[in-house]
């Protein structure tokens, strides 16, 4: 075998280890015992993060309502969207109390397999990122609070936004290297490679940037909770041939929770994600790739949300050394698409079947990275 076959092979299998327990040792269940608690957990954590995220909707919507958190719409934005004024906000609340009860029955399943927090980082990898998305997610639900009780689109500042973001993520990172993680990560078609310190450092400035790439997709009925649904899917299967059993209930959670959101929030929307949605689901994203170890492969999977960011960047840039001109019509550049004529469900269909494209040559990626 190739040397570079052989150490993506090794390196495979300690990503890998909760396959059947640490060093392959065999678990106290059966092996066919312990693959069906597995199948049922990831099913399981599906099906309640969408239950409850679609149940929930039918007492928060009106809470939300009640107590006035609606939305703000920006005065820039299309003229038409300001019919949305007053909208509820927060709606985020709905897929993540959906996937915080997933992962409160779940993992106790995953565990029942054999399996310890330790093996393959199972804690870190699943406690861990959730808890990360979850910090993104009170950072969002500041931001969303200031609005509401300023009655005002913005909320955070640019800076303060910033300096809490890389707070989050730092202590993530920190957490995975008190877990066990190294430097190493998995590239297409080669395999391990130790980016030694400079891993930490794009890691830092990776996670800030794809967290920002996720709430700029949030700006029409439906489009981020049905993009990140179609990432969390692939992450989920991905994470499932690997047998990477945590982080694909991680990721099936969050898909079952997109898509009891969807419920709501597909035009017409009744409720919207906010930032505390966005920022959180931008946490999660972050959580799936480094669960598997493979980042790098987030802005080809993700390739939406870079679009949406790297757009909004240019615009900028381009505004300021042209001395007003613009480059598009309008950023996000879903904005622009609305301008030229699209429905909120046209951009929301072919937005999602450009991510299930590059979702699926990222599986192709990331199978070639372990030598699959």
């Amino acid at each position: 075998m190739h040397k570079s076959m052989k150490t993506s092979a090794a390196y495979a299998g300690s990503v890998c280890a909760d396959r059947s327990g640490k060093n392959g040792a065999a678990a106290p269940l059966t092996k066919g015992v312990g693959e069906f608690m597995n199948v049922l957990a990831i099913a399981l954590a599906a099906v309640i993060a969408f239950a409850v995220a679609g149940l929930l909707g039918r007492w928060m919507i009106p809470f939300l309502h009640k107590i006035h958190f609606g939305q703000t719409i920006r005065e820039v934005g299309p003229e038409w969207h300001q019919k949305k004024n007053g909208t509820p906000t927060m709606g985020g609340f709905l897929f993540i109390i959906g996937i915080a009860a997933a992962l409160v029955v779940c993992v106790p399943l995953v565990l029942s397999s054999g399996r310890t927090m330790e093996d393959g980082m199972l804690g870190t990898k699943v406690v861990g990122g959730f808890v990360m998305a979850l910090g993104f997610g009170a950072i969002g639900f500041i931001d969303d609070y200031i609005k509401v009780i300023k009655k005002r689109n913005l909320g955070l500042t640019v800076r303060q936004k910033l300096v809490l973001q890389f707070i989050v993520a730092a202590l993530y990172l920190f957490a995975m290297h008190l877990g066990g993680a190294d430097t190493k990560t998995m590239v297409p078609f080669i395999g391990a490679v130790d980016l030694g310190v400079w891993y930490w450092v794009l890691s830092l400035l990776g996670i800030v940037a794809l967290v920002n790439a996720v709430n700029f997709t949030d700006g029409i009925d439906g489009l981020n909770g049905s993009v990140t649904f179609f990432v969390s899917v692939f992450f989920m299967l991905i994470a499932g041939i690997l047998k990477s059993v945590g982080v694909s209930v991680l990721a099936a959670a969050c898909a079952g929770g997109c898509l009891g959101f969807l419920l709501w929030n597909f035009n017409p929307a009744k409720v919207f994600m906010g930032d505390t949605g966005s920022l959180f689901l931008g946490g999660m994203v972050c959580a799936f790739g480094f669960g598997l170890d493979i980042p790098i492969l987030i802005p080809l999977m993700g390739i939406i949300y870079v679009v949406e960011i790297v757009t909004v960047v240019l615009q900028v840039v381009y505004f300021k050394l042209t001395h007003g001109k613009r480059l598009f019509k309008m950023t996000p550049i879903h904005h622009s698409f609305e301008l030229r004529g699209w429905s909120e469900v046209k951009i929301c269909t072919v937005f999602s079947a450009v991510t299930i494209l590059t979702c699926a040559v990222s599986t192709w990626f990331a199978l070639s990275a372990y030598g699959i």
